[in-house]
């Protein structure tokens, strides 16, 4: 099975892709609403099927990026029906099966944290998506969002603490930058729930952590319980003036078929050497030519008039100097996917 592990910085949310390798069929837990055009991207690169995003819960640190998704993707939206929440076609609860491929996860019913929480159980009961229940030497909190200790205790010793202690806990979050655990690990470590801890040792350190709220409170329950749908219905837009797609790598690129049929409508800067720009790849009629280790002395010479189109070989260099205009202020700039090598092979 692929597995892909991926963080958002600002709310400590874990992100997580598993796929069938012979049918690319996947499914996509816990995604982040800003993260969307990272996850979108690492999808299609992987070539990847998505059949369904999961949410572990109705977060209320993060809005959820399952809305967009399903707009871009198709993909169906899975979350508990006890929270209510709208655009929800794939209603999960406990003892549920969602089939990607020939890999399967289980569904299984935490609550606690809040009343709608499932853990997601791989087929072989290698892997447990734990969400907020049970997190790498903790547990989510049970102050608000009906959350009651005492459900929490019963959900972690029946539904995780009985999966084999080999099998990998992966957390909803993480705020100390811990990746994994195991059901073993926490069993024996966990300061809240392991070792003997009681019912009354859980329940009586959970009711007394006084922590605040989470900050994006008042606007990530709301949207989440429209599956992560903004209010006004509307998805952020995405660049006008072309079809420029984000790469997992985080760079701005568009193709060079679009480029060659709409060479007026663009400018076109080159970041190879002087010697390169006239070799035997030769450049495209109309470049200016600003080699790369001058660019970030000369970039107020690259107007905004048009979008700026950047290339150089084979899309490295000039990936590196989209970057370079973007803190420069330029915001319509993009890289020629491939460069110049694969504008030659398409012939242009």
């Amino acid at each position: 099975m692929l597995f892909r592990q991926l963080v958002d910085a600002s709310s400590s949310t874990y992100t997580y892709i598993l796929a069938d390798e012979s049918t690319k069929k996947a499914v996509l837990i816990d995604p982040v609403f800003e993260q969307h055009a990272r996850d979108a991207a690492l999808i299609r690169e992987l070539a990847l099927d998505l059949v369904a995003t999961l949410d572990t819960h109705c977060h209320a640190d993060h809005v959820s990026g399952a809305w967009l998704m399903k707009r871009a993707t198709g993909s169906r939206i899975g979350l508990s029906p006890l929270y209510g929440a709208k655009n929800i076609d794939l209603p999960l609860a406990h003892g549920d099966v969602i089939t990607f491929g020939s890999e399967r996860l289980h569904v299984r019913a935490t609550p606690g944290h809040t009343d709608g929480c499932l853990a997601f159980v791989t087929d072989d009961k290698s892997m447990v998506f734990t969400g907020d229940a049970l997190l790498i030497r903790g547990a989510g909190r049970t102050d608000f969002q009906n959350g009651c200790a005492s459900k929490l205790f019963d959900s972690i010793q029946t539904q995780i603490f009985t999966l084999p202690e080999s099998c990998q806990i992966y957390p909803g979050h993480d705020y100390d930058g811990r990746t994994q655990s195991s059901v073993g690990e926490e069993k024996l470590h966990n300061p809240r729930i392991g070792g003997d801890a009681r019912r009354e040792d859980f329940v009586g350190y959970m009711q007394n952590m006084a922590l605040p709220h989470p900050k994006q409170l008042a606007v990530a329950v709301p949207a989440n319980m429209r599956g992560g749908e903004p209010e006004d219905g509307a998805a952020p837009t995405a660049p006008s003036w072309g079809p420029v797609i984000v790469t997992y790598a985080g760079v701005w690129e568009i193709a060079p078929e679009w480029v060659m049929a709409h060479r007026g409508a663009v400018s076109l800067l080159d970041v190879r050497s002087s010697a390169e720009f006239e070799g035997e790849l030769g450049h495209i009629d109309g470049a200016n030519l600003i080699p790369l280790d001058e660019l970030r002395a000369r970039a107020a010479e690259v107007t905004a008039d048009k979008p700026v189109v950047v290339v150089c070989q084979t899309g490295k260099r000039s990936a590196m100097a989209t970057a370079i205009l973007r803190k420069h202020g330029l915001t319509k700039v993009a890289n020629l996917a491939g460069g110049m090598v694969r504008w030659r092979e398409l012939g242009l």
